[in-house]
């Protein structure tokens, strides 16, 4: 018997050669979930979070990162090469320092905007938010506060509304001239006015 014609009565050798679609479609599927896992491990954190907005339209180095969190640089470069490894931090080309050291300046590549859920409840996202509105002055935050009360349809266009709103705001040219703002946004069901007879979720 030739070797051709031992393979062609082998079948385990042949679903040994010919790989399985399937397997082809998890192994991918897998691998999504994988990376996803690690996107959101790498945002599920205020330091993080904070220094990607202090590098989203100013590159700053780790030192000078260090310096406006109030952190140890060892500490926060932990962080940074984090955010670089996933992509939401790039370095850009090496400068001078203090005493001519060399340093690495990084800039936000704005790739977590796209990476989270619209919609999708975050507690880092409001830890965040309480961190740095505290540090702000309070004559500059405005708020707004309003209880409604909508069917499904209503709640689909409030959602669909602000999601384009942000996504316009995010898509546009930031002013080298202009003021920073910070906007937090967050919608809930009001568990107090919750009819009893209707489960909450």
């Amino acid at each position: 018997m030739t070797g051709a014609e031992q393979d062609a009565e082998d079948p385990g050798l042949r679903e040994r050669v010919e790989e399985d679609p399937g397997t082809r479609e998890r192994d991918a599927q897998d691998l999504g979930e994988r990376e996803r896992d690690a996107d959101a491990r790498a945002l599920a954190s205020t330091l993080r979070l904070r220094i990607l907005r202090l590098c989203l339209d100013e590159a700053l180095t780790n030192r000078e990162l260090a310096d406006r969190l109030g952190r140890n640089p060892a500490t926060t470069l932990h962080h940074v090469r984090t955010l670089v490894d996933r992509g939401y931090l790039a370095a850009e080309p090496v400068r001078r320092g203090a005493r001519g050291s060399r340093e690495v300046p990084y800039r936000a590549t704005g790739r977590s905007w796209h990476s989270r859920k619209p919609n999708a409840f975050s507690r880092v996202l409001i830890d965040t938010f309480l961190e740095e509105v505290a540090l702000a002055d309070p004559d500059t935050v405005g708020t707004t506060r309003l209880g409604v009360r909508l069917d499904a349809a209503g709640k689909a266009e409030l959602d669909r509304r602000v999601q384009e709103l942000f996504d316009e705001l995010a898509a546009r040219p930031s002013d080298p001239d202009g003021t920073p703002y910070s906007i937090f946004y967050a919608v809930h069901e009001d568990t107090g006015r919750l009819r009893r007879d209707r489960p909450t979720g």
